[in-house]
């Protein structure tokens, strides 16, 4: 007989008419005898209020936690055995009663009740009605209570003091955002062994993540036992981002998935492919298990040279991890498969790890596919999202860079290579860029492959918080669309540059230019483009990027590094008494950008004295950088002795800005041209 299968229920902490995550008629949790008693302090409480307060959308579900629990076979209704998220469920629960405690919502109005006790432990139970009562806080009792509670108690009530003070309106903001904080409720299934599973979770020591979740919840729309497995073991080798997704496959499985040397996916359908093979649960239940989902991660065979290439993985890093990978891969789905919202607002702006559930349960539950509502047909979505998370993942490997980290190299080097296998040895090779039978196809894919590298490095250094790295995306979406063009993908890369400089320093999306507006920018009086500071880090990886590609042969040493602040090459407060004063210091002609080590080494010394002093430093850094440093140097061949100190003066400054604003607009007019 199969097994009840995992439920998974999305729970609130404030939800309608006054009831809370503890209201649910005839529901109680109880914590088990074998977990710790509570013990969170200041730190994890605290932590708990400011990850809740600080949120920028408060209208947004933000994911809290997960809560594993055992159901309990009672009379009166339903018992939970909390196997996993005591801690935080505790910490809501003596929340709830600070804010009644507090006046933020009368007696009456919301209720917490008596659905929360403990396992053999009479202190904490004690504690716990005291805490609800009324006539609480009489004296003499301190030795019946646990006073882990009672100072997590007063904790809260300092904390709520000092955030919101008798602010009703500040008050009432944070009972609203109550209402969008999300904890998942996951059922382990009939019969699992609880001691095993706890001491799993012990082991691990961190709550399921989102990700883990998600994962659950797809599997459990599919009704085969066999589609189950097959998504699990897609979906492992999917979310392993130290190493190429082949190498995270069984010997059996790489064969079904990937041809030509594993660098192509199979034509067939990946996941029917899969459940065609020998049923790996025979003789297991179909239902699914909760402790898979946090097992450690499929291990390859020991054949055909993976085990050898294993060790090489840990080379590799990815850029982003496997969240942020699934909120690109969900984006992408909605683009390439044309979903329709029905009339629900689009994801976010931002990528957001904290809201990947709240996104794929809103594509889940508003989605159109193929004319047909997803949640009418949430198994067909299961399919189609795992064999589309399979070829994202595959194409992200081989066209989207990573770090490279070769003979004790700690850092690493930007990387773009796909995986391929020769005579059962896998190996790493420069992903191909050329067309098939193109004369010079070997040198011209070389070329390409390192341009490609480049701009993407541009990018990536330009954007490097995973929440605005939205490129990523949109060159999923391009491969997908157009993987046998690969060649072009540098084209697409350079075209996501040229429309970030030209919305967020010319001030004017791509579709909004015309010969005229070009001609305009062109004919710009210098200190148009004074934004000191504020100017965008891709204006200045950008025409890196540019400088770089018209003289590849003279800057073949130059590498795109997290170059973080903008400088002055004229300081804004001058040290030496010598330099003459000018006024424009924040045009775009004079600033360039450097690493926060070199910012604080160049201080406010003159050009000509950085050049003297740190003449490295300036000749291994941003090539707008260098190029300022090679005028200071051929003004030297020109200027008498004795005036070093004023060789950078506006009039060259205008000179030099003038010079790569026309580059970027040339780049610009390039990227219109191909619209």
């Amino acid at each position: 007989m199969n097994k009840k299968r995992t439920e998974i229920d999305r729970l609130t902490i404030l939800a309608g008419g006054g009831k809370t995550l503890f209201s649910e008629v005839g529901v109680r949790y109880v914590i088990p005898r074998y977990q710790r008693a509570y013990a969170w302090e200041e730190k994890e409480i605290e932590q708990l209020i400011d990850d809740i307060c600080d949120d920028n959308d408060p209208k947004r579900d933000y994911y809290i936690g997960s809560l594993i629990v055992a159901r309990r076979k009672v009379d009166d209704g339903v018992e939970y055995e909390v196997i996993d998220g005591q801690q935080r469920l505790t910490t809501i629960y003596l929340l709830l009663q600070c804010l009644l405690d507090e006046g933020y919502f009368s007696r009456g109005e919301v209720s917490v009740g008596e659905a929360l006790s403990f396992d053999c432990r009479s202190k904490s139970n004690c504690t716990l009605a005291y805490i609800r009562s009324d006539a609480q806080k009489s004296e003499g009792k301190e030795e019946l209570l646990d006073q882990s509670i009672l100072l997590a108690v007063d904790i809260i009530k300092k904390k709520l003091a000092r955030e919101f003070g008798d602010r009703v309106e500040d008050q009432k903001t944070f009972v609203d955002r109550l209402k969008h904080v999300v904890l998942y409720r996951i059922e382990v299934p009939e019969h699992t062994d609880l001691n095993r599973y706890f001491e799993i979770m012990n082991t691990r020591g961190e709550q399921l993540e989102q990700h883990d979740i998600l994962k659950a919840r797809l599997m459990n729309y599919l009704d085969d036992a066999c589609e189950r497995e097959a998504f699990a073991r897609i979906w492992e080798a999917c979310s392993d981002m130290t190493g190429y997704v082949q190498m995270h496959f069984s010997v059996e499985d790489r064969e079904k998935l990937f041809v030509e040397q594993w660098s192509s996916l199979s034509s067939e359908d990946a996941l029917r492919e899969l459940c065609r093979g020998k049923r790996r649960s025979e003789g297991k239940s179909d239902g699914l298990d909760i402790s898979k989902i946090i097992a450690s991660k499929y291990k390859e065979e020991d054949e055909d040279g993976t085990q050898e290439e294993r060790d090489a993985e840990a080379r590799f890093e990815s850029i982003i991890d496997f969240p942020y990978f699934l909120l690109h891969v969900l984006r992408v789905f909605c683009r390439v498969k044309r979903l329709s919202m029905d009339g629900a607002e689009e994801l976010g702006s931002l990528l957001d790890d904290k809201c990947l559930l709240a996104d794929y349960n809103k594509v889940i539950a508003c989605g159109q596919m193929d004319g047909r509502p997803i949640k009418e047909n949430k198994g067909g979505f299961a399919r189609e999202f795992i064999q589309f998370l399979l070829r994202s993942r595959f194409l992200f490997d081989k066209f989207i860079i990573k770090r490279e980290r070769v003979e004790g190299d700690q850092e690493g080097s930007w990387s773009l290579k796909e995986l391929r296998v020769s005579k059962k040895s896998p190996r790493y090779v420069n992903t191909e860029f050329g067309y098939y039978r193109e004369r010079g196809k070997e040198q011209k894919s070389l070329e390409r492959n390192r341009e490609c590298l480049m701009i993407q490095a541009a990018l990536r250094v330009s954007y490097t918080s995973p929440k605005v790295m939205h490129w990523i995306t949109r060159l999923l979406v391009w491969l997908l669309k157009n993987e046998s063009e690969c060649p072009k993908l540098t084209s697409e890369a350079e075209r996501i540059a040229a429309e970030a400089v030209a919305e967020n320093f010319f001030d004017q999306t791509l579709s909004e230019y015309s010969e005229y507006d070009i001609q305009e920018i062109q004919e710009y009086e210098f200190g148009d483009y004074a934004f000191g500071v504020g100017t965008p880090h891709i204006v200045f990886n950008y025409l890196d990027y540019l400088l770089w590609k018209k003289a590849k042969k003279k800057h073949k040493d130059f590498v795109f590094e997290f170059r973080n602040s903008v400088e002055h090459w004229y300081p804004q407060h001058p040290s030496d008494g010598s330099i003459e004063p000018w006024d424009e210091r924040d045009v775009f002609g004079n600033l360039c950008i450097i690493s926060r080590s070199v910012n604080s080494k160049f201080s406010n010394l003159s050009p000509a004295s950085k050049m003297d002093t740190y003449r490295g430093m300036v000749q291994k850094g941003s090539l707008k950088l260098r190029k300022m440093g090679e005028i200071i140097d051929k003004l030297r061949k020109t200027e008498k002795p004795g005036v070093a100190a004023k060789l950078w003066r506006q009039s060259e400054c205008a000179k030099h800005e003038e010079k790569m604003i026309s580059l970027l607009c040339e780049a610009v007019q390039e990227a219109i041209e191909e619209e």
